[in-house]
């Protein structure tokens, strides 16, 4: 599988330069995600029910992730 060409940085990557980013970015049947310092190197592919677990398991209770909101629907 192919991954895309449109990564685009977490929000929540942390603050200044970016040093510590996490890219994401999706197709019509999937979520991708990489980190930024070695794209070249692993990239984790989720299904969208698959990634909305991930993003749910990953964020404190009273966060508000939103990146990728629109694939629950």
């Amino acid at each position: 599988m192919d991954t895309p060409g449109n990564w685009r940085k977490s929000s929540y990557s942390g603050p200044g330069d970016g040093n510590s980013c996490v890219e994401i970015a999706q197709s019509p049947t999937h979520a991708f995600v990489r980190d930024s310092k070695t794209p070249a190197t692993a990239t984790l592919t989720f299904p969208p029910a698959a990634f909305i677990t991930f993003l749910d398991a990953l964020k404190p209770a009273h966060s508000t992730v939103t990146d990728f909101a629109r694939l629950r629907g």
